[in-house]
This record gives structure tokens, sequence and C-alpha cells, in this order.
């Protein structure tokens, strides 16, 4: 009889087992699908925007600004790039700039954080848009944001004397190769990239909930929150967006706001406020390796971000009815 029970127990515990599994897999494709379906569009439109010459042209109605911002004229070439594609090639073409200009700490620090508010919108821009955040707010909170803390930034470093130093470069790559190929292969490796990381996302949420983690971050978390006007059900993507990137937290999010487990209220905020303070580790020391100081790239950025978004949640504009979920609803 014990053997029997046994069998049955291990039976069970099997099934249980196999059923997370897949449980997690097609949670997992169904989030990557959703994904997928705003990526490659984005990167193929970005990247045929670059060929044809946009981000010079960019560069060029940029240019009369950054006088405003204390930086040279040639320095909007870089930002230019950024705002299209990335902060990696933002930091190509600024490591490959002409040195007749010498450049100090302050001014770096304020092009850095021109980079950390605004980059790859056509990208990050689509994720939001999916989950309600529309083009147009996407484009005055980041660019118009970044615009705004710069010249607060540069205001303050030029009366106060801080960071006036000459800057010195940390870090210096080698040649980077730009052919389509590269590109290509790229992009393959990154959305392969995104496939693993969500999966993991998932999984660790999934362990974090069984473990009751989950309910213990949400209570910590839940303080920040309600002063940006977000509830606590948005804890788990707020954590993993502003850690890990726009397009993990986003992605989540989408199937949060469709599954009904978030309200479009919460959604809207969130990504609001993710696309002025995500990706916290990675890009903050990308732009440090430029020479920017953390007072600037990090420090302002996140006291802006809980500004920004702490006003915004108290405007009728939060109040925006839910993301489209036309599309089949990933399983929970």
């Amino acid at each position: 009889m014990s053997a029997k029970t046994s069998a049955k127990t291990s039976a069970k515990t099997s099934s249980r087992f196999y059923r997370q599994i897949t449980g997690i897999l097609r949670e997992t494709k169904a989030v990557y699908l959703t994904l997928l379906k705003i990526l490659v569009p984005a990167l193929i439109i970005v990247k045929i925007l670059e060929t044809l010459g946009f981000t010079e042209w960019l560069a060029t109605v940029l240019a009369p600004l950054m006088s405003l911002l204390g930086l040279p004229a040639e320095l909007s070439i870089v930002w230019a790039a950024t705002l299209l594609t990335n902060i990696y090639t933002g930091m190509a073409i600024f490591y490959n700039l002409p040195g007749d200009h010498m450049l100090t700490v302050a001014q770096v620090t304020v092009l850095g954080t021109l980079m950390v508010l605004a980059h790859g919108l056509p990208v990050e821009g689509a994720v939001a848009r999916k989950a309600g955040v529309p083009w147009w707010l996407t484009l005055l909170l980041r660019v118009g944001g970044a615009m705004i803390l710069g010249g607060l930034l540069n205001l303050i470093y030029q009366s106060t004397g801080w960071l006036q130093e000459a800057n010195q470069l940390v870090w210096k790559p080698g040649n980077i190769e730009t052919g389509l190929g590269a590109w290509a292969v790229a992009q393959v490796q990154t959305l392969a990239t995104i496939f693993v990381v969500i999966l993991a996302l998932i999984s660790l949420l999934r362990l974090l909930r069984a473990i009751g983690i989950e309910r213990l971050l949400h209570a910590l978390l839940y303080p920040l929150l309600r002063l940006l006007g977000i509830g606590k059900d948005a804890a788990n993507t707020t954590i993993i967006g502003i850690t890990l990137g726009l397009s993990f937290g986003g992605g989540l999010l989408i199937r949060d706001a469709q599954s009904g487990r978030l309200s479009a209220r919460d959604a809207f905020l969130t990504l609001a406020f993710l696309g002025l303070c995500h990706s916290l580790i990675e890009d903050t020391l990308l732009v440090m390796l430029l020479g920017a100081d953390l007072s600037g790239i990090l420090w302002a950025r996140v006291l802006f971000a809980f500004l920004v978004i702490g006003i915004l949640a108290r405007l009728p504009i939060s109040d925006r009815p839910q993301p489209d979920s036309s599309e089949e609803r990933p399983a929970t």
C-alpha cells in the first residue's frame, strides 16, 4: 500500500511540475510574441531611417538646442543617434568625434543625462504605446524631460563651478563593425537574448510568488509607488523595468494589463515612470564610461522621474482607457 501511495504521490508531483513548466513556457511565448510584433518592425524601420540619413538630419535639428544646454553643436549627432537607436551607438559616435573640443565633466554629464533619459525611442516608444502611453506623451516626457533636466543641470554646474575640470574617458573601444551583416547578427542575438531573459523573469516571478517573497516586495515598494499614484500590483514590473529595462518591464506590463491583473491607470503611470527611469544599472554604467558623473545620470534622473510622474498622476490624463487587448491574451 505504501509503495502505491508513494507512486501516486510521485506521479502527482511530476504532473504538477509538468504543468508548471508548460505554464511558464506558454506565458513566456505569449509575452515574447507580443514583444516581437513590436520590436522587429521597429528595428527594421530604424535601420532604414538610419541608412537614409535620418540621423544626420535629426542632428541638424538638435544642433541649435545644444547651446541652451552648454554643449557644442557637434555633440548633437551623438544624441540624435542615441534617440534613434541606442546608447551603444551614441557612445560609438562620441568616441569617434574629432578631438578639437575639450569637454568638461559637467558637459559630458549633461550629454549623458540626455542619453539615459531619451534613447531608442522608436523601439521603446512602440512598447510604451502598446501598453497605453501615446507617442506624443513619450516624446514629451523623454525628449522634453531630457532637455529640461539637462538645462537645469547645466545651470547648476555653471553657477556652482561644479565638475568644471577636463573630462577623461574611462574606456575607449576598438573598431566597431557597422555593416548590414553585423547589424543583422546583432539583432538576432538581441532577440534571442530577450527570450531567455523573459523565460528567466517569468520563472523567477512564479518562484517568488510561491515562496511569499512577492508579497514582501509589494509591501516594501508600496510607499514609493503610492507617491507616484501607482498601485502595489505594479511592483514586479517596476522592479524589472528599473533594473533590466523598459522592453522587459514593458512586455510583462502589457501581459498584466491585457489579462486584467493591472489597471489601465497603473499600466499608464508605470510605463511613463519607466520611460524616465529604467535600466538604472546598465545605462548608468555605460554612460559613466564616457566620464559622466552620477550626480546627473543617476541621482538627478531618479529625482526628476519621481517629481514628473508624481505630478502626472494628479492630472486627468492619467485616467486613460485600457490598453488594446484585442489580441490573444497571455495564459495565466
